[in-house]
């Protein structure tokens, strides 16, 4: 099925007036899953919240007229997982989807689409007044180009009912919520598959060389393995199996590198990776002997590899097997700008290399980084790369996409804003990012909405007239603050404070001023004493109050408070 809209809808071909539907009924089937049934009661909820409709949820057979007054809610398994198909015409609405996720997405899309819904924030839906509206005729026909997508951030894996509204399929297994792609993250897998603990002490041979010395570091996941070495390919190979038979669910596994760049450098590992002009030459010759072995006693599953620091570079020769992914980790680049924007010279290397796997690999993953790991609060201006990333990785064979953000924890600068952008542009890469940004912005903020639009310009604005690359670990430096230009960004959000006119548009832009907070703390640069513990006071308030629960990714937000306190 096409990955695009096959057939929009054309209100010059005739609408179907809400209004004049109230005697309509809801249908769903009698042996429906629990997602489908799921799906039906949340069409009925919401469809009666915009239009003020309460339209009877009917039980039917297979062999009930459904042709006329009916909203049939079907699950169809001629349809991909994932693929949604909705059709609207004078006498009925079919919305149809795969099973098991695909009908419950397909809901959602109707009532985003079609009814005007915006699914914002878990405690926040926008709702219009839909009793008026004139839904036109015609069809849609839409698979997602990424089989998994994960907009990592905490607040999808605290309520997977708001994930799945956002079409976030990794992070559940309820039934009713069509449980979650049986596709794992690719990730660091080789102190699983060759536990240090079980081999170190016997088979030190099996660990890399490095200094002329087996390491026996198990920082990272590590040591990393002698990748060379036969016995370590069949240890692999058996323990990967063993795994696979104890989650038969599973379509991929991981078989990838510790997170610690002491990779072996014994003679024959050094051999291949001179020769292939990458350390992934000896990687991925493991990693295909291993996929060749495992794809005798599971056929159907593929073996994932990150492309990741050394690694990232393909191999001049060697190329991965047919059930092999490629998961490429952007960790290098810099998160201003667009990875293919020919004038950033730091994205330039991991564009080439993504080009050259591309070519090589029809299934790519991509691990991309959304946040400032040394400051989950500290403001983060991506939000302007992050579309034409997520299409660039799908113009290179990129089958999933893991958007990491502050997933462990919550309240991070702006997580609402750009869970809505990432969520949205992973199963659409073509949405127009501007028109979701401004949609959630207006819808979220209200009154306050233009200086946060006008910050979010600033900020963006300013690093880029600094001539700044910042990655995903930046100082206060790395993204264009300092006491001027923290003053700004706190005077935006004053100013949106003045704004809200409601109490829970004054909470939104309470949570969402934290950064302001923390750039002033940050590079406010020299200020009273007095002025200093006013502003930790209220940082600190508002933290508190919002329920941020990490400063970083290795640090509690109570201990950077601790921090302030004693200063």
């Amino acid at each position: 099925m096409s990955t695009q809209k096959t057939l929009e809808f054309y209100p010059t071909r005739g609408s179907l007036r809400v209004s004049a539907r109230q005697h309509w009924r809801i249908a769903v089937s009698d042996n429906a899953t629990a997602s489908e049934k799921y799906a039906a009661e949340e069409f009925q909820k919401w469809f009666n919240q915009a239009t003020r409709l309460t339209l009877p949820l009917d039980t039917v057979h297979e062999n009930t007229d459904t042709n006329n007054g009916w909203i049939t809610i079907k699950g169809s398994s001629m349809l991909g997982d994932e693929d949604i198909e909705i059709t609207v015409s004078d006498s009925q609405i079919q919305i149809k989807g795969g099973r098991p996720r695909g009908i419950l997405y397909a809901v959602y899309q109707f009532l985003e689409e079609l009814i005007g819904i915006r699914f914002l924030t878990a405690d926040h839906t926008y709702i219009p007044d839909a009793s008026t509206r004139q839904i036109p005729y015609g069809s849609y026909i839409y698979s997602p180009p990424f089989s998994f997508r994960w907009s990592y951030y905490r607040e999808n894996s605290e309520d997977p009912t708001f994930a799945a509204k956002r079409k976030v399929n990794t992070v559940t297994d309820a039934e009713n919520l069509g449980g979650k792609t049986q596709q794992q993250l690719i990730n660091h897998s080789f102190h699983a598959l060759v536990p240090y603990g079980t081999y170190g002490e016997s088979h030190p041979e099996y660990y890399a060389l490095v200094e002329g010395k087996r390491d026996t570091n198990t920082h990272g996941g590590g040591p990393q393995l002698c990748v060379t070495n036969p016995e370590v390919i069949e240890v692999a190979a058996e323990s990967a199996i063993q795994q696979l038979m104890d989650r038969p669910e599973a379509t991929n596994i991981s078989v990838s590198q510790a997170d610690t760049a002491a990779y072996c450098r014994c003679e024959a590992c050094e051999a291949l990776n001179e020769a292939e002009n990458s350390p992934m030459g000896s990687q991925l010759t493991f990693v295909n002997a291993v996929a060749e072995r495992i794809e005798k006693a599971h056929p159907h599953v593929k073996v994932g590899t990150l492309a990741y620091w050394y690694t990232r570079k393909p191999p001049q020769t060697i190329k991965p097997r047919h059930n092999v992914q490629i998961q490429l980790c952007s960790i290098e680049c810099c998160t201003l700008h667009a990875i293919d924007n020919p004038d950033c010279e730091q994205n330039r290397a991991f564009c080439q290399d993504t080009n050259e796997w591309g070519k090589i690999c029809d299934d790519i993953w991509i691990w991309n980084y959304n946040t400032n790991f040394r400051s989950y609060d500290l403001p983060f201006p991506n939000l302007r790369s992050i579309a034409p990333n997520v299409r660039y990785f799908l113009r290179n064979n990129a089958k999933g996409v893991f958007m990491q953000a502050n997933g462990n924890g919550l309240t991070g600068e702006f997580s609402d804003l750009r869970n809505y952008l990432i969520s949205h542009l992973i199963w659409d890469p073509h949405l127009d990012a501007d028109a979701l940004l401004n949609e959630f912005v207006k819808l979220h903020y209200e009154a306050a909405a233009p200086p946060i639009l006008k910050y979010i310009a600033f900020l963006h604005d300013n690093v880029e007239s600094k001539g700044l690359h910042p990655r995903c670990f930046p100082t206060p430096e790395d993204v264009g603050l300092d006491s001027e230009s923290a003053q700004t960004v706190f005077d935006y959000f004053q100013q949106a404070l003045a704004l809200a006119d409601k109490p829970e548009i004054q909470a939104r832009v309470e949570k969402t001023s934290i950064p302001a907070y923390k750039a002033m703390l940050v590079a406010g640069g020299d200020m009273e004493s007095q002025r200093r513990q006013a502003l930790i006071d209220e940082y600190i308030t508002l933290c508190e109050r919002y329920n941020m629960s990490h400063a970083a990714e290795t640090q509690a937000a109570e201990a950077y408070f601790e921090e302030l306190r004693n200063q």
